[in-house]
């Protein structure tokens, strides 16, 4: 059995901190440019943007809500806890800067919106629900009851290893994790009302990873091929999956970048044809660093030196790309 990074102690797992608010359109941005605002002012203490008195008015938004916006800006990337030696303060990544500076800072592009789901469910950590959902359940059919008890049981058995060393995560916990994750990627019409207002709050749910199943609040993860989605986020994540995992590993099959925990397979749903498909681009979008072979009747991709493959560069030539065609 594949081990899973939820097993792996260098990672440190969160079932909660978005106060029950599913990530929402605008707060990355405003997250992300008020830390290089006090920083670009040489205040230094961007910890303080969150914290004071003054957040709620700077928002404009409540209490519960500003932390939320910390978390979801911390879980999606676009900012970072810096080092001890550096204050530990807040700090922009580079993938911030590329997303919301250089790229998409209102989020109108679908790679966008697939960039910042990668970021949540790739990795345990801040949104470590949102990982164990899309990389270990394998339900074809769920609801919020089932997976609040899958998860119960996994957080259980993490506890029982040693793995966690929490005497006991609430239930209650659990069951708003959930609901903030089914929020997250559900749309729910209302009667009445084309669509909820609960349904614009997550630009997520634009991805429909999620569909309804019937009229008894089951619903299904939708796998197949994703039109929306670009090359080029899809090597940025199998990047990411390969150097970070499986630094020391030269060749990959179709079957394990569809299927293995932390892959772009399981992250972006794609079945292994759709997969396939994508990899047949690697060679050309990174100079021959990736390369694709089916000659000896398996499919495999092979890469001998992942320092050749520059990811935010991929993305950078992305937005680029997608720039000049909106203004052509």
């Amino acid at each position: 059995m594949v081990r899973s990074p939820l097993d792996d102690e260098q990672y440190k797992l969160q079932f909660a901190g978005h106060e029950t608010f599913p990530l929402r359109y605008g707060w990355l941005n405003k997250a992300y440019f008020q830390v290089t605002r006090v920083l670009s002012a040489g205040n230094g203490d961007t910890n303080s943007i969150f914290t004071d008195e003054s957040a709620i008015s700077l928002f404009g938004v409540g209490k519960n809500m500003v932390v939320s916006i910390r978390h979801w800006a911390l879980a999606a990337g676009v900012i970072q806890v810096s080092e001890p030696n550096d204050g530990a303060r807040l700090v922009p990544t580079p993938f911030g800067k590329i997303l919301l500076e250089e790229g998409d800072p209102y989020l109108e592009h679908p790679a966008s919106l697939w960039l910042i789901h990668w970021h949540l469910a790739a990795r345990p950590g801040r949104a470590t629900t949102w990982y164990w959902a899309f990389n270990e359940l394998n339900e074809p059919t769920i609801d919020r009851e089932l997976l609040s008890d899958r998860l119960s049981r996994r957080v259980a058995a993490l506890r029982e290893s040693g793995r966690l060393k929490e005497s006991r995560i609430a239930d209650t916990t659990i069951r708003r994790d959930i609901e903030c994750f089914v929020r997250t990627y559900l749309t729910r019409p209302v009667a009445g009302r084309a669509i909820q207002e609960d349904n614009l709050e997550s630009p997520l749910s634009e991805l429909t990873l999620l569909q309804p199943v019937g009229v008894g609040g089951a619903f299904r993860f939708r796998r197949g091929p994703k039109p929306t989605l670009p090359d080029e986020v899809f090597l940025f994540a199998l990047h990411a999956f390969w150097s970070q995992l499986y630094p020391t590993r030269r060749e990959f099959s179709v079957e394990a970048i569809a299927h293995e925990p932390g892959g772009p397979g399981r992250i972006f749903l794609l079945d292994e044809e759709s997969v396939a498909e994508r990899l047949v681009s690697a060679a050309g979008l990174t100079a021959g660093a990736i390369r694709w072979d089916e000659s000896t009747g398996m499919r495999q991709v092979y890469a001998h030196d992942l320092r050749r493959v520059d990811p935010i560069g991929l993305l950078r030539s992305m937005y680029r790309r997608t720039q000049k065609a909106q203004a052509a």
